[in-house]
């Protein structure tokens, strides 16, 4: 005779709970979603569209009178190509040299023991309070005294460059944490046998902890370019020459004088794909970073 096991009652699956996760995440991408959809969907009619269609679900669907006329317009009131290119090098400069530095600094004090390296650890993590806009100005002002060997030769300050965009935001506390935690979760076991093979420290961090770390370099990726890439205010205080602005200081050109709402849908997609491009490339990884080692205490 055979003997059936039936679960407690108390712990059955609760048949409704599927359905209501499913409308949660439906009531979330929505949420998340319509603004980026309205955004799109805006770029392609004209002022007077747009507003007309405000008051009805039409604000979100590719109805009326649909053209290409708003990116034309893009590209002939502003060089945005050139714009965007000083985006992606600044973004893509901080990323890399980012990756190198933080990871650097987080395989020493994870692996390298030293007197103070908690306190170093804690010092790097405090100041993570402290909110950008209250250093811009101190930062400002030495940005403004630091020389720099240009074509004409030696002369001072870094003000309307490319390295006055991209040096103060290479080290982040914030990554060197991450790397920090992630690294800390690989066994030592690992170096100790790099070691006997006659590794030293920057053979074990490049050809052991590295090759492992590609969740944390993902994540530490998507984590720098955002800001970088989303720079508005540092931009607009050092750099003055139109060569040098980044995508996102150009859009108040459309601020000023005649307003093109159309044109500045159009220009905010554009600049939107790039940072859409760089999440779904990584997403796999940043979850699987966020969920090994991101919670970690």
């Amino acid at each position: 005779m055979s003997v059936s096991t039936v679960a407690p009652v108390g712990k059955r699956p609760k048949k409704w709970l599927g359905p209501l996760l499913l409308v949660l995440r439906i009531l979330l991408a929505l949420v998340f979603g319509l603004p980026l959809v309205f955004m799109i969907v805006s770029s392609f009619k004209p002022d007077a569209q747009i507003f007309a269609d405000l008051d009805s679900v039409k604000a979100f669907l590719p109805v009326g009178s649909l053209s290409l006329e708003n990116y034309v317009g893009v590209f002939e009131r502003v060089p945005f190509a050139r714009f965007l290119l000083n985006s992606v090098i600044v973004s893509v400069v901080t990323v890399v040299l980012g990756l190198l530095v933080n990871s650097m600094a987080a395989f020493g004090l994870s692996r390298v023991r030293f007197r103070g390296q908690g306190i170093v650890l804690g010092i790097i993590i405090a100041t993570l309070i402290v909110p950008f806009e209250t250093m811009a100005l101190p930062l400002l002002w030495w940005c403004n005294q630091l020389p720099w060997l240009d074509a004409n030769g030696l002369s001072q300050g870094w003000l309307d460059t490319y390295q006055v965009q991209i040096v103060p935001f290479i080290a982040n506390a914030f990554s060197i944490f991450l790397f920090y935690q992630y690294f800390d979760s690989i066994p030592r076991e690992l170096d100790e046998a790099a070691t006997v093979d006659g590794a030293n420290w920057f053979q074990i961090y490049w050809k052991v902890v590295m090759p492992l770390a590609g969740p944390a370099v993902a994540t530490v990726a998507i984590l720098t370019f955002l800001p970088a890439w989303n720079s508005y205010l540092w931009p607009l205080m050092v750099v003055q020459s139109e060569e040098l602005r980044p995508a996102m200081v150009g859009i108040d050109y459309f601020k000023q004088l005649n307003v093109s709402w159309g044109q500045i849908m159009a220009y905010a997609s554009i600049i939107t794909v790039p940072v859409l491009a760089v999440f779904i490339s990584f997403q796999r990884a940043f979850i699987s970073s966020i969920a090994s080692s991101g919670v970690k205490g």
